[in-house]
Formats: structure tokens, C-alpha cells, sequence
């Protein structure tokens, strides 16, 4: 069953409920929808510009929201409801949105845009109703994504269409604000820093009257007596090939083919990627052609070391509809395939990286429900392998750090979300590095001046953040680094930070260019 919420100039002006429509109150559009859930509990509950009623994309309402733990809305604006600026208060992957295809996202827009009743039954006495239906959308999608909704922003919500809304202006009050309701209080003075440093801004009184807002928080359990089970067709024959790379660690690689030997959903194909980077070496792992194994072992050896030049050839040799991205130094329970497929049937999913933890890691720490996520582990992650035919490991990574994020953004760019999911789990054993592994001496590691942060680290910014994102996170490892630096002379440390940072950036670029 379908609602239909249109309004206009922030007010509900037509509301039809499967076609027909329906008495609504004269209250703002946020008790509106309230109010809808509680008399239609079981509904997709929509709100559209009215201006865009003819262009509301119907047929593709059921496949967007498969599932009654998904908000989804699509802004027609050239620019945001919040300034670039939110950049410098929130580093996530998640204000970056790519507009063109299904995006992860808490900025939501009141253009167009759904969700399920019964989320907003389980809101209703939790949650304050902002007035501005902007505010409160954000708002809403920013305290209920982590615990469990999945948020986007969805082009197919409308067919083709030439509209375009004016431009958001900007306000540094609601930004103030929303920094401070939304995230630890010490943002709100790194906004206010930042704006000064990059901007010229003096923004005192938005600063000033965050005294009066309150941090907004929900129980963490909210949304877990809903249940949903995926209309969508995720999983075709369960075929999955799994990709192992490994270096110096036969006993632990040993005892992970064992895993999966025992799998009540046994895997097609194993590849393992063996590197040795010593001339004249050969395999180690004899294991592969004395043991008689229920999957077929593709075993590539190879001279060449790096994490990212090994999956790239074990991604060339995928064949199954899925993939699952293998440390060498995990242990599986032998039930944790099946249990995966059926995670990813319930939720109908496409990229999950699952929960991967140390031996003697505290269950008390472990995250407890299934979320959008900001990572993505190259070592704990199933994905469907027609979903990266296109992609592989950008080997500028190599040796370095941030290959798994860049590949996680590969994939949220081309329209695929990544979801955590903290069952079935994964140990990881952490093994020390195999024995006859080579150091690899990086371009700037005998530079005079020793770029901070690492280029790797600076190359996934440049290539994923935004602008003000970039220079947020500039100032917060100024302050990180100077408690464990030598230089306390502040002045002195400022010039030296500087001189690092613009040395980070110069290998970055020559290390982006390489690709």
C-alpha cells in the first residue's frame, strides 16, 4: 500500500492513498506524516513537490524500497540544504554524494523522497518535529542511519526531468546547530576555526547561540523489533569463488582452507595469490596438491609483492556470482557462508564486509545490528562479482594505506552500497609478517622531509573528499600530531606541520599520476 504526500511552499496540499485521495490535518508536513503512519501502519509512506507529481517514478517505488528499513529521496537542487562547509565538521564518505546513481547519504531532500510507516511509528515519540521539513529530514536520516536504516539519495525516484529547484541559501545558524544537536561539541569549534582559517568567516553568533540547542540522541534499539525481509532477488545460484592473497604464512593459509573445506555452503573456486619476492624462489604451500580439496585451487605464484597487484589477478579470475575478499590469517566457523547468504537474502544486499575481530576482542565493544558503513574490508567482504567486473585495486595504494577505502568508494560511485554486518563473524588472527617478506622501501622514505600524513593517506582524500573536507582534516591531525611530536614550540611547529603537509601533497599528485 502506497501514501502519496504532495506539498507545496512547506505545506501538505494533496495526499492519496492508493489513488484516491484524503482527508490530511492543516498541521505542518512532518506531523502530516506522523499522523499517516499511525492511520496507515503497514504503508510506503511518499512526500513529492507537488510541481513534480507528473514525474514521480511509481513503477520503481517497490524495487527502490525493498525493504522496510530503507529511506530514500532524491534533491533537484544544484546545490545542498547544507553549505559545502558541513565539510569541515564531518569527514564521512557520506556528504560527498554522487548524484547520478544510488548514493549512501543522511542529507536528505524534501523534493521527493519515502519511507516506511512503521519506521516513522517507531520515531514518533523518540524524535523531536522540526518545523522545517529540510532540517528534520536531515536530522532524522543523521541519528537513525547508524542504527540500522538505510539511507540514499535516488535518482530513479523520478522520470527525466528537466526541473531544477533554486539554489539552497546558506545558513550558518541551522549549520551551527546541526553540528551541535548531531555530533561531539567539539566539531561545533573546529567549524568555527576552520570557516576563519579557509573562509575569512567570523562566525560568533552562529557559535554563540549553540548554547541554547541540545545533543539529540536515540536508543540504539529502535528500529530492531522491525522486522524486513528484502523483496529483492539478491542471491541467483549462490555460486562463490574466494580470493586469497598471501605472503610467508603456509601454516595460517592451511588452516583457512581447512575452514572452508568444512562449509556447509561450500565455495567453487579458491584462488590464492602466493608472492615470493626473491628470484629463483618457488611455492611453499605443497598443501594445494597433496590434500584432496572439495573446491577447485587456482594458485597463481608470483615475484611481484603488494596486496593490490595480488587481488587485481585473483578479481581476473572470478567466474561465480559472488566473490568473497579472504585475509590469509582468519578463521571461519563452518556454518558462516550459509549464514552469510542468508544475510544478504533478508536484506537483499550486494557488498557486505562482516564483522572481523581479534581472538580475545570484547563482546561488549562488538557492533550489534547491520548498518551503512564507511569501510570496507578488503579482507572480511563478500560482494557480487558482476558489480566490479569493471574495477580493480588502484595499485598507487601499494605498500601503503587506504586501498580497501578507495575500493569501497570505487564501488558507492558506480551505485553500490556497503553494508556492515556484525554476523557471521570473522577472527582474525593477526599473524605476524611471513618470514621471508622483503621491506619495501617507499619514493619519500629517505626524503629530507618526511610528509605527514602519509601520501597514501592523502591520495585517498584527494581522490574521495571534498574540498572543505580536506582542509577540515588538515587541522585536526595539526592537532593530533602535535601531542606526540618533538617540536612544542608552536610557531615552530605550525611552519614545520605546513612544510610536511604540502610535501604529503606533492607525492600524493605524483603518486596519482602513476595510475
Amino acid at each position: 500500500m502506497l501514501v502519496i504526500v504532495y506539498h507545496q511552499n512547506n505545506k501538505v496540499v494533496e495526499v492519496d492513498f492508493d489513488g484516491k485521495s484524503i482527508l490530511f490535518s492543516e498541521k505542518n508536513i512532518v506531523n502530516n506524516l506522523f499522523q499517516i503512519a499511525k492511520q496507515y501502519p503497514e504503508c510506503l509512506i511518499i512526500w513529492c513537490q507537488l510541481d513534480l507529481k507528473s514525474n514521480l517514478n511509481c513503477t520503481e517505488l517497490a524495487e527502490i524500497f525493498h525493504h522496510k528499513k530503507i529511506m530514500a529521496s532524491y534533491n533537484l537542487s544544484t546545490n545542498s540544504f547544507f553549505p559545502e562547509t558541513i565539510g569541515y565538521a564531518d569527514l564521512s564518505l557520506f556528504i560527498n554524494v554522487k548524484k547520478d546513481v544510488t548514493y549512501p547519504t543522511w542529507m536528505m531532500s524534501t523534493h521527493v523522497g519515502g519511507i516506511n510507516a512503521e519506521v516513522l511509528n517507531a520515531l514518533n515519540n523518540q524524535i523531536l518535529k522540526d518545523l522545517n521539513f529540510d532540517y528534520f529530514l536531515h536530522s532524522m536520516a543523521k541519528l537513525v542511519m547508524p542504527l540500522g536504516l538505510y539511507c540514499y539519495s535516488e535518482p530513479r525516484l523520478l522520470k527525466k526531468s528537466e526541473v531544477i529547484f533554486p539554489k539552497f541559501k546558506n545558513n550558518n545558524y541551522l549549520l551551527f546547530r546541526f553540528v551541535k544537536q548531531h555530533y561531539k561539541t567539539r566539531w561545533t569549534f573546529l567549524l568555527f576555526l576552520n570557516l576563519f582559517l579557509y573562509e575569512k568567516k567570523f562566525a560568533f553568533l552562529p557559535l554563540f547561540f549553540t548554547i541554547f540547542y541540545n545533543k539529540r540522541y536515540l536508543k540504539d534499539d529502535l528500529l530492531q523489533l522491525i522486522e524486513s525481509q528484502s523483496q529483492k532477488k539478491a542471491v541467483e545460484d549462490g555460486s562463490i569463488d574466494i580470493i586469497i592473497p598471501t605472503i610467508g604464512r603456509k601454516k595460517y593459509l592451511h588452516d583457512f582452507l581447512k575452514d572452508l573445506a568444512l562449509q556447509t555452503h561450500l565455495p567453487k573456486k579458491v584462488i590464492i595469490v602466493e608472492q615470493n619476492p626473491f628470484v629463483g624462489s618457488f611455492s611453499e604451500l605443497d598443501f594445494i596438491e597433496s590434500n584432496n580439496w572439495p573446491f577447485y585451487i587456482k594458485h597463481i605464484f608470483t615475484h611481484k609483492t603488494g596486496a593490490c597487484n595480488a587481488r587485481n589477478l585473483a578479481l581476473a579470475e572470478i567466474k561465480s556470482e559472488w566473490v568473497f575478499m579472504a585475509d590469509d590469517d582468519i578463521r571461519i566457523d563452518k556454518i558462516f557462508l550459509e549464514e552469510a547468504f542468508e544475510v544478504i537474502k533478508k536484506d537483499g544486499l550486494e557488498q557486505v564486509t562482516f564483522g572481523c575481530y581479534a581472538s580475545d576482542y570484547a563482546e561488549n565493544k562488538k557492533i550489534k545490528h547491520r548498518f551503512q558503513s564507511g569501510n570496507f574490508g578488503s579482507g572480511c567482504s563478500i560482494v557480487k562479482s558482476k558489480n566490479i567486473g569493471s574495477m580493480s585495486y588502484n595499485t598507487s595504494f601499494e605498500f601503503g594505506y587506504g586501498e580497501d577505502s578507495d575500493y569501497g568508494m570505487q564501488l558507492r560511485n558506480q551505485g553500490f552500497d556497503v553494508i556492515y554486518s556484525p554476523k557471521p563473524e570473522i577472527v582474525h588472527l593477526k599473524a605476524p609478517i611471513g618470514g621471508f617478506r622483503a621491506k619495501h622501501i617507499l619514493d619519500w622514505t629517505n626524503d629530507l622531509i618526511q610528509p605527514k600524513p602519509s601520501p597514501t593517506i592523502m591520495l585517498y582524500k584527494l581522490l574521495n573528499e571534498t574540498k572543505q573536507q580536506l582542509k577540515g582534516y588538515k587541522t585536526t591531525l595539526f592537532f593530533k600530531f602535535y601531542k606526540v611530536q618533538k617540536i612544542k614550540n608552536p610557531i615552530k611547529y605550525y611552519k614545520n606541520y605546513k612544510i610536511q603537509w604540502d610535501r604529503s601533497l606533492y607525492w600524493a599528485n605524483k603518486l596519482n599520476s602513476k595510475e
